[in-house]
């Protein structure tokens, strides 16, 4: 919801300018009355609840939903909604985003003054954001996109317990079993360890960015972020690789040092490259929020 407050921000003189326009040229609202404003609903998809109230702010019609009605605000106190708004020279107003007590979802109220009675419509912010093309938005794609990521991330964090499972038997066979401790017998389960780090950070980071706080902008960075953190990790885990080959080299057998030094070379090179990557991805961005 924060980027959808950060899009509307960006946009909201364009955005109250489409309300304003389009509710002005809808007329008069008491002649839609009568149908209980469903044309109003087919007009705007993003309109979610209209009431009427009189001129002293006591409602004095029903909440009217896109698919049903309740009667039980007829007759509530709504000046406080007069702090929220302020008319122009046409009798209409429009407020800043704020939580439905109706609805519980973020929106946005218009008010038009019209014969006697004050209109109320309220535009829900997500479904306002994608009627506009602000946000991108398909709900029967978005749900299967959300349970194959849920459903991936699930495996991999499975998984990453497992490796880390197996990190913790391997050091306690070695330590119980086999020759004691080593340089192999405790950088080995330190690289299982890592490893199952950086899955489970992976999985961590899919379920925050494309399950629970899903991105819906055109211009998100978020894709960027998961690989830099995942690459961080992997990096992190092929130094301590290079480091054991290090010392099981310097121990065993010093000719074959060359090898030790193009694995370490290979990862000076992903640490060189990633830098760039973040240089060249953190310019960009700031281009585009200029």
């Amino acid at each position: 919801m924060q980027e959808f407050m950060t899009t509307y921000k960006e946009n909201s003189s364009d955005i109250n300018n489409f309300l304003l326009e389009t509710v002005f040229n809808l007329g008069n609202l008491q002649d839609r009355e009568k149908s209980n404003f469903r044309k109003i609903f087919k007009v705007f998809p993003s309109l979610e609840l209209l009431y009427v109230c009189s001129e002293d702010m006591i409602q004095i019609s029903q909440n009217i939903y896109r698919s049903k009605s309740s009667e039980m605000p007829i007759g509530r106190d709504r000046n406080y909604l007069l702090e929220k708004i302020q008319f122009d020279s046409t009798n209409i107003a429009i407020s800043e985003p704020y939580i439905s007590s109706a609805t519980g979802e973020t929106c946005v109220t218009v008010a038009k003054k019209e014969n006697g009675k004050i209109y109320f419509l309220d535009f829900n912010i997500s479904a306002l954001l994608q009627r506009l093309g602000l946000i991108e938005i398909h709900s029967g794609f978005n749900f299967i996109s959300k349970s194959f990521y849920f459903l991936t991330a699930m495996i991999m964090m499975i998984l990453a317990l497992f490796t880390i499972g197996y990190s913790i038997y391997e050091f306690l066979d070695s330590l119980m079993f086999k020759d004691g401790l080593s340089i192999e017998s405790i950088f080995k389960p330190v690289i299982a360890l890592t490893l199952g780090l950086a899955i489970f950070d992976l999985a961590k980071t899919v379920l925050a960015q494309e399950v629970i706080f899903k991105s819906y902008s055109k211009n998100s960075d978020a894709e960027y972020k998961v690989l830099t953190k995942f690459s961080i990790t992997i990096i992190i885990a092929l130094l301590i690789e290079s480091l054991m080959v290090v010392f099981k080299i310097a121990i065993d057998d010093y000719s074959q040092m060359i090898h030790a030094f193009y694995l370490i070379g290979g990862v000076s090179f992903l640490i060189v490259a990633l830098g760039l990557f973040i240089h060249f991805t953190k310019k960009k961005i700031l281009n585009e929020k200029k």
